[in-house]
């Protein structure tokens, strides 16, 4: 079975941080597929608000009982997670 596909918008930032996890959220929860994964290559405007929205993620689906990949970071966002010590939480899928 293949993994559901969620793909983050080109900005994500404080401003509409909320609105984008609500969204990526309903996808995950009505996702009939225990895979997910979030594809973030065309994440090219963000801020640490970014980090909380992925991480948010991963407790929804992991709520869930459902598997998360996360999938082309940009350098500047895997610099971010390194910079706050959550890099761990959001290894990138090969």
């Amino acid at each position: 079975m293949s993994a559901a596909l969620l793909i983050l918008p080109p900005d994500l930032r404080h401003s509409n941080a909320a609105a984008c996890l609500a969204k990526l959220q309903a996808q995950i929860r009505n996702c009939p597929d225990t895979e997910v994964e979030i594809q973030a290559g065309q994440l090219t405007d963000f801020d640490s608000a970014a980090l909380a929205v992925l991480l948010a993620c991963r407790r929804e689906a992991e709520s869930l009982s459902k598997t998360l990949k996360f999938k082309q970071f940009p350098a500047k966002l895997r610099e971010l997670a390194l910079l706050y010590g959550v890099s761990e939480l959001l290894v990138e899928s090969a």
